[in-house]
Parts: structure tokens; C-alpha cells; sequence
């Protein structure tokens, strides 16, 4: 397991501040990022959160899956990688 978690079922009304805030009680949050439609730029109602050390995620994860946050029960599991670094990346840089 790495450090990387994906949280889903987020309220739209979630903020990386709400999110930070939440895992903060389970170890040290390193990184949140929500994700958003790129045309509305509306929550997408899941988004990722980094914690310091594998302990702290898996600590994280065990306390905050079912959890409610802002209303909604959350559902946390370890990010899965994509393979090759993710395509939006892949494409900025490549251009096409």
C-alpha cells in the first residue's frame, strides 16, 4: 500500500480545506486534490489525498472510510497508479 488515497461519494460542497482538515486528525496530509469537471468546473465528488507515511494512510483509511463528511458517507480506498503516469499528463507534454 503507498501513501496515496482516493476518497469518493465527496459532496459537491466539499473544499481541499474540509477534506485536509479531516484526514489531519489521522497523520500528516501531504497533499489533496479534488477533482473537477474541466468545463464547470463543479466537483466531480471524489478526489485524492496523500498522507506522510503508509501507517498514516492506512490509519486514514481505516477511520474515515464510511465516515461522514459534509453530509455524505465517504468511501476511502488506496489510489490505484495508472499505468504511464496518467493520459492528461502524458498528452500536455507530448502535445498532442
Amino acid at each position: 500500500m503507498g501513501n496515496r488515497l482516493y476518497v469518493g461519494n465527496l459532496s459537491f460542497g466539499s473544499s481541499q480545506d474540509s477534506l485536509r482538515d479531516a484526514f489531519a486528525a489521522h497523520g500528516d496530509v501531504v497533499d489533496v486534490h479534488l477533482v473537477a469537471d474541466r468545463v464547470t468546473g463543479q466537483s466531480r465528488g471524489f478526489g485524492f489525498v496523500t498522507m506522510g507515511s503508509r501507517g498514516e494512510a492506512e490509519s486514514a483509511m481505516a477511520a474515515m472510510n464510511g465516515s461522514d463528511l459534509d453530509g455524505r458517507a465517504l468511501k476511502v480506498n488506496e489510489a490505484e497508479e495508472r499505468p504511464g503516469g496518467g493520459g492528461a499528463a502524458r498528452s500536455r507534454n507530448h502535445g498532442w
